[in-house]
């Protein structure tokens, strides 16, 4: 039986932030924001994944897909070009 745990993301004060999820299942962790999924990291060793389309679609999601990642922008870039991200469709 999977199980699949869903939390609202929290922000630099401790609140909850709207719109913005954290999904824990036995594969891994999805960062969502909105309705769209953003990023997986896998729990076991493959490459983490970002969705090809909405990975970097605003500055919201760019905030807390940072957040998600523990990097900023020039870092999570420089991983893609490097193949150490896999950019795929998250949303199908």
């Amino acid at each position: 039986m999977k199980q699949t745990k869903i939390v609202q993301m929290l922000g630099r004060t401790g609140r909850p932030v709207a719109n913005q999820f954290l999904i824990f299942t036995k594969e891994g962790t999805y960062f969502q924001s909105y309705k769209s999924i953003i990023a997986f990291k896998p729990s076991d060793d493959r490459r983490i994944q970002l969705d090809s389309y909405y990975w970097d679609y605003s500055a919201t999601t760019g905030k807390y897909r940072n957040d998600f990642l523990g990097e900023g922008i020039a870092d999570t870039r420089a991983k893609i070009e490097s193949k150490e991200y896999y950019l795929t469709n998250l949303n199908k």
